[in-house]
């Protein structure tokens, strides 16, 4: 459409309230019951903030201001749908989805994350995916297992 029949600035302005989405994981969409929790507060919080851009005059503007909300918005709200939530793991017997997992590397340094689903992933608090290189190394196996990782290996530790 041309820019001459809409109240747009410029076609400049239209591409800039035209963002992609956000792209999702091929992975299934595995999560704690705190990541579903997350996940929806996070569409609230998304949701709010689009929904606060319509007071705002300028046409162009409430576009530009709530291009990125209703981008989120799309993404949380189909992570919320596909999200399928896991049981803690049954036993500390073997590395699984939802436990923490304690190893150290042939470098000397000894770690310890939850294994999460990929939204709910922070590493520096923790947590890594269960869709990452380490994690997938390690489930499955038990404390004293030793699995190569590049050119490290990690031994697991504990398993809780």
């Amino acid at each position: 459409m041309s820019v001459a029949f809409v109240k747009e600035e410029s076609a400049e302005t239209a591409s800039e309230t035209l963002l992609p989405d956000r792209a999702i994981s091929p992975h299934p969409n595995l999560v704690t019951e705190a990541g579903l929790k997350a996940l929806e507060l996070q569409l609230q919080q998304a949701r709010e903030v689009y929904d606060a851009t319509s007071t705002i005059e300028d046409v162009n503007e409430r576009r530009r201001q709530a291009a990125n909300p209703l981008r989120d918005a799309r993404y949380f709200a189909a992570r919320v749908h596909t999200a399928q939530v896991m049981p803690d793991p049954a036993s500390i017997d073997i590395v699984a989805f939802g436990s923490t997992v304690t190893f150290s590397r042939n470098d000397g340094r000894v770690q310890m994350y939850r294994i999460v689903g990929e939204d709910e992933a922070d590493p520096k608090a923790g947590s890594i995916s269960f869709a990452s290189p380490v994690a997938r190394l390690l489930m499955g196996k038990a404390v004293g297992d030793v699995v190569g990782a590049g050119a490290q290996e990690i031994e697991i530790i504990a398993i809780s």
